[in-house]
Formats: C-alpha cells, structure tokens, sequence
C-alpha cells in the first residue's frame, strides 16, 4: 500500500516561462507566490470580481489578508477564463448540494448540469494554489504550523495518524502534520463537505496499511514545495488516477494585462 508519489515542480520553484494556455484536460495545478506579511503588494485590478467577491475582499481588517484573497480570486478567475476560452469577468460561479445535507453549500463549481470542468482554490500567506481537472478536485495549501498548534490539532486526527506523528522525533512532526493536514483538506474539499466531516473519519498519512487506507476512489498527494518545504504545505485530492502537472505562476500573473484566448 504505497501513497501516491509527491508533486514535484521544477527546481527552486522558478515560474513557468509560458503563460497559462487553454486547458489540454489533464489535471493541472498552479501555484503562485504571493507577497507576505508586511510585504509591498502591487496594486490589484479587482474590476473581474462580482460583487460577492469584492464584499468579501473588503470585509477583511488587515490589508495583507485583503491582498492575499484578491490575488487568488484575480488568479482564480484569470485561468479559468483562460481554459473557457472567455474573460476573467464572465466566469460565474455556483454551489453544488452538499453531499450530507443536500443544502447550497457544497463544492464551488461552474453553473450548469455538466460543467466543462472541475475546480478548487487554496491560499495561506505567501502561497496561492489553483486545481482544475475533469472531475472532482480538492486542494489545500497551509502555513505550517507551530509546535503548540500541531500537539492540539494532532488529537482530532484519525488514531492511525495521531500514531504515524507521536512516533516521529519532535523537530520532525510539524512539517509532517501539514501534509496530513493539508491532504485532509483538500480531499474534504474535494468531496465537498470541508470542516464539516469528523476529522478522525479518514486516514490521508504517509503510511497506509491494511488497518488504515486513503479514500477509496481517491488519489491523495502533497506537493514538493522545494525551498519552501520547511514554511508551507499543499497537497491536492483527485477523483481521477492520472498524476496532475503543476505550473509556477510568475509573481506579476495577477497583475499583467490579460489577452483573452477565445476557443
């Protein structure tokens, strides 16, 4: 019972050359560095977001969290019309029925009873990540976090991973707990109900075994974050077994003039 092998983009996570093309149908990731903290953020042309959106941006106190989700609303919007073939502005946006309850509430999704395309968004500070692909995608990116957090959160965890990180030296267990974390995110993102299913209901670590396996139907991987590995984590779920091809986003995609590609 091996775990699906990490995502790995190219050394020292440098950007893509080539800007983000009409979409081939293979799964694909973006991931695109963001400003952190305290950091000077370039001006961001909001004139794409629906009203909805632009509410949400404005209800935030601090202005790097404001930026933050503005880059990867910007982004989000930018690649999907990208791979529609239409404008960033004219991408809409529903919400599938919850799977547990069947309320509105469910994955984000493009409207329609077919939709050309499945996706999910992600960001913590300093990292945006963006998952397309041809059936339901979850992905989670994460800050990793301190060694007070990760003895709290380690206790919601299903017991085969609460297992997997007592059994790892101290220094080890916070870089290990964000990809069980972010795993876990991204594959509740990816069925759809988020936060809302136990946290101790599904085994995502790095050691299945008869007694503990990943989701049926599910291929689980974390992402090789490179020089980031030690700060940050992601992780993607696919309801679809071809390993996804990840991009690195040049840091000015979201705030470049963008030619749209019409198909």
């Amino acid at each position: 019972m091996t775990p699906a092998p990490d995502v790995t983009p190219g050394p020292d996570l440098a950007p893509d050359p080539a800007a983000p093309g009409p979409w081939d149908g293979r799964p694909s990731l973006w991931l695109l560095r963001t400003p952190g903290r305290g950091e000077p953020q370039p001006a961001l042309d909001d004139s794409a977001l629906d009203a909805d959106e632009r509410a949400r941006a404005a209800a935030f106190a601090r202005s790097s969290d404001r930026d933050l989700y503005l880059a990867a609303h910007v982004s989000l919007r930018r690649l999907l019309g990208t791979c529609l073939g239409t404008s960033p502005g004219s991408v809409r946006f529903t919400r599938e029925p919850c799977p547990r309850c069947g309320g509105p509430h469910g994955r984000p999704a493009l409207p329609g009873p077919h939709p050309p395309l499945h996706f999910s968004l992600s960001h913590c500070e300093g990292l945006v990540l963006i998952g397309v692909a041809g059936s339901p995608v979850g992905v989670d990116a994460e800050r990793v976090p301190d060694p007070g957090t990760v003895d709290d959160l380690v206790k919601v965890l299903h017991p085969a991973e609460r297992a997997d990180l007592t059994a790892l030296p101290t220094q080890a267990r916070a870089v290990a707990f964000g990809r069980v974390w972010s795993r876990k995110e991204a594959y509740l993102k990816g069925v759809g109900v988020g936060l809302g299913r136990a946290l101790d209901a599904d085994y995502v670590g790095d050691r299945p075994r008869h007694d503990a396996v990943h989701p049926s139907g599910w291929s689980l991987r974390s992402l090789d974050l490179g020089p980031l590995r030690g700060t940050h984590a992601a992780a993607v779920a696919l309801r679809d077994t071809a390993p996804p091809a990840l991009r690195i986003l040049p840091d000015t995609y979201p705030h470049t003039p963008q030619q749209v590609r019409r198909t």
